[in-house]
């Protein structure tokens, strides 16, 4: 059997709610303080929930030097532009004419598509007695409008970053809910090792604060109503939890060959080891309360790993702060790892961040990469009174400090995606390729 090719993760992005770049997000993590404020995009004083957690600050973003190409960029666009540069940045590499069809680009990308101002704008200008009147829509100027069109396709956010960095090679956008970010960098990896790139641009974007994303979320009871105290309304494992905070930004990473990285002396934060995905289509919002799905997604990163279970140190939990989701991924964990599962130290940075949706898994991931390279765990915010049914070694109050061998990343989408990632500290791979392995 053929060695796999092993891959580097040797550049990140973020653009979060915890701040504009690695260092901020990074640093907001491990101080363990909340993003989620009330809602000041929108009036959401209608809704049962009117908080989230939302990028500060957005003019503030780097300048992205192509005023063109920022006319078909939406809000999520921007955050992904401005974290691609970033991974880019720290790489030390980027696509050149001579090498620009050995690039990938595979993304996640969100399911809001359309601006909630446009959408309002047809249906007050193009609806007759509450139903639209199609011939009317020849009149609304947002209709007839090819900027807005463009910003509202599936691949637009794509379609911008391979324009802005020549990038020749496979591309693909991913839309599997929560799961989307985690199966891109996934499908990044899998491109390096079949030989389709040397080199990917990989991540993940979203921001669904708008009234329609919002409106969705509170039908289903799945965001916390918590208004009065949004400090504290993220807070999985914890019993008194009631639903996620809505969360909005990007995370990108450069993958290369491992053998390309070591060869031009690049920094590199950590191997990307594994993927694991399953379909557990339970219900649309809810895993089996067995953990099955999420079992098998873990259990496959691994296998892919090469790994076994006493090789794993941390869990970057999927841990929405949601009652079923919650209590399914720590039966999975548990399925998984067995009694091994309380030398695994868990967070989820969800308690600090909100759900970020289909940018989830991608910031995730670069959140395990940092881990690795910094030898810290960041805690689970805002855990007072653990569920018992969350029965698993939670990292609380303050980070975790130690050497992290391997570390996992979930990811578990509305639907039934699941995604796992697995990561592995640089001189664990070193050791592994000098014993021929």
């Amino acid at each position: 059997m053929t060695a796999k090719t092993r891959v580097a993760i040797t550049g990140i992005g973020l653009v979060t709610p915890a701040g504009h770049d690695v260092q901020s997000t990074w640093s907001r993590l491990k101080a363990a303080r909340s993003c989620a404020a009330p809602i000041s995009i929108f009036d959401a004083s209608g809704f049962s929930t009117r908080i989230a957690a939302e990028v500060p600050d957005i003019d503030k973003l780097p300048d992205i030097d192509d005023r063109k190409l920022l006319k078909y960029a939406s809000r999520a666009h921007r955050f992904a532009l401005a974290a691609a540069d970033q991974a880019l940045a720290d790489a030390g590499i980027r696509p050149s004419s001579g090498d620009a069809g050995r690039w990938g680009c595979v993304v996640g990308a969100g399911m809001m598509s359309v601006a909630h101002d446009e959408i309002a704008a047809v249906q007050r200008d193009a609806a007759v007695d509450g139903e639209l009147n199609a011939s009317a829509l020849l009149q609304v100027p947002v209709a007839n409008d090819v900027m807005a069109f463009s910003r509202s396709l599936s691949t637009a956010g794509i379609s911008l970053l391979l324009r802005r960095y020549g990038i020749r090679g496979y591309a693909s956008t991913v839309h599997t809910a929560c799961a989307s970010g985690g199966q891109a960098v996934g499908t990044a990896l899998r491109l390096i090792r079949r030989g389709v790139a040397d080199c990917v641009l990989t991540g993940g974007f979203d921001s669904m604060i708008s009234p329609v994303g919002l409106s969705g979320f509170c039908l289903l009871s799945a965001v916390s109503p918590d208004n009065d105290n949004p400090q504290r309304a993220s807070r999985p494992f914890d019993v008194t939890r009631n639903g996620f905070v809505l969360g909005e930004g990007a995370g990108f990473l450069v993958l290369e060959s491992w053998e390309r990285a070591v060869a031009r002396g690049a920094t590199i934060y950590a191997e990307l080891a594994g993927d694991g995905n399953s379909l557990s289509s339970y219900r649309i919002t809810d895993s089996h309360p067995s953990g099955d799905g999420p079992i098998q997604s873990m259990q496959r990163a691994m296998a892919d790993a090469g790994a076994s279970i006493e090789d794993f140190d941390y869990l970057n939990a999927h841990g929405t702060s949601t009652p079923m989701n919650d209590r399914s991924e720590c039966a999975a964990v548990r399925a998984v790892f067995g009694d091994y599962a309380d030398q695994i130290s868990v967070s989820s940075t969800k308690s600090v961040m909100g759900h970020l949706i289909a940018a989830a898994g991608a910031v995730e991931a670069a959140i395990c990469a940092m881990a690795i390279r910094q030898g810290c765990m960041p805690p689970n915010a805002n855990l007072q009174q653990v569920d018992p049914d969350c029965d698993v070694n939670i990292v609380r109050d303050e980070p975790r400090h130690a050497r992290i061998r391997m570390a996992m990343s979930n990811s578990l989408g509305f639907g039934g995606s699941n995604s796992s990632l697995a990561f592995r500290h640089p001189e664990e791979t070193a050791a592994l390729i000098a014993r021929g392995l």
